[in-house]
C-alpha cells in the first residue's frame, strides 16, 4: 500500500514539475520575440521599492504587486517581474502563471487606447469578423498587436456582455455598438485626428 501511495505523490510532483517547465517555456517564447532588453532597459526599478514593501508579507500578495506594478508601467515589464521574485520570494513560474492566466495582466507595452472587438456569439453572428478585418487593414497590425506610434492595441475578446448592441467594441472604457466595418474604421479615424 505504501508503494502505490509513494508512486502517487512521486507523480503528483512530477505533474507540477512538468507544469513549472512549460510555463518557463512560455516565458521564453514570449519574451525571444520581444526586445524586452531594449524596452526594459528604460524602466525605473526603484518605482517599484515601496510597492514590493507594502506587499511583501502579505498573504495573496501576488495579484495586487502585479495590478499595481502594471499601473506603474503600463504593463509587466520582465525586470520588474524579476524583482517582485526576488524581493518578495514568489516563484518566477508562478508570477507567470497568473499573469498569463488572467486576461488584465499585459506583458508587453499597450497602446494608449485599447481596442477590444466582441466575438462573442450575438457579434459573431452579426459579422464580427469583418469588423475585425477592417480594423486590422486601417490601423496595419493584426489581433494582440500595438501600432508603431503605440496609440492602438487592439484585441479580440469572447464577449463584452453588450450583446443587444452586436456587434461592438470598446475603446478603453467607451463601448460602441451596432458597427459596420465603415462606422469602425470611422471611429477610430476620428481618435487619429484628436490625438
Amino acid at each position: 500500500m505504501l508503494d502505490i501511495f509513494g508512486s502517487i505523490v512521486r507523480s503528483e510532483n512530477e505533474n507540477i514539475n512538468v507544469v513549472y517547465k512549460i510555463l518557463n517555456m512560455r516565458i521564453e517564447r514570449i519574451y525571444k520575440t520581444d526586445k524586452k532588453n531594449e524596452i526594459d532597459d528604460k524602466i525605473d526599478l526603484s518605482l517599484l521599492n515601496d510597492l514590493i514593501n507594502k506587499y511583501k508579507n502579505q498573504k495573496g500578495n501576488m495579484i495586487p504587486l502585479l495590478q499595481r506594478t502594471q499601473e506603474l508601467y503600463g504593463y509587466l515589464p520582465h525586470k520588474a517581474i524579476l524583482k517582485i521574485s526576488e524581493e518578495t520570494g514568489l516563484k518566477l513560474s508562478e508570477i507567470y502563471g497568473v499573469a498569463t492566466f488572467y486576461a488584465q495582466f499585459k506583458l508587453k507595452p499597450v497602446g494608449k487606447y485599447i481596442i477590444k472587438a466582441c466575438h462573442g456569439t450575438a457579434c459573431h453572428v452579426q459579422n464580427a469578423n469583418s469588423i475585425t478585418d477592417a480594423l486590422e487593414e486601417t490601423l496595419g497590425i493584426k489581433n494582440g498587436e500595438t501600432t508603431r506610434d503605440k496609440l492602438f492595441t487592439l484585441e479580440t475578446v469572447a464577449c463584452l456582455g453588450c450583446c443587444s448592441l452586436a456587434p461592438v467594441m470598446m475603446i478603453n472604457n467607451e463601448t460602441y455598438g451596432k458597427l459596420t466595418p465603415a462606422t469602425a474604421t470611422k471611429i477610430v479615424k476620428n481618435i487619429v485626428s484628436k490625438s
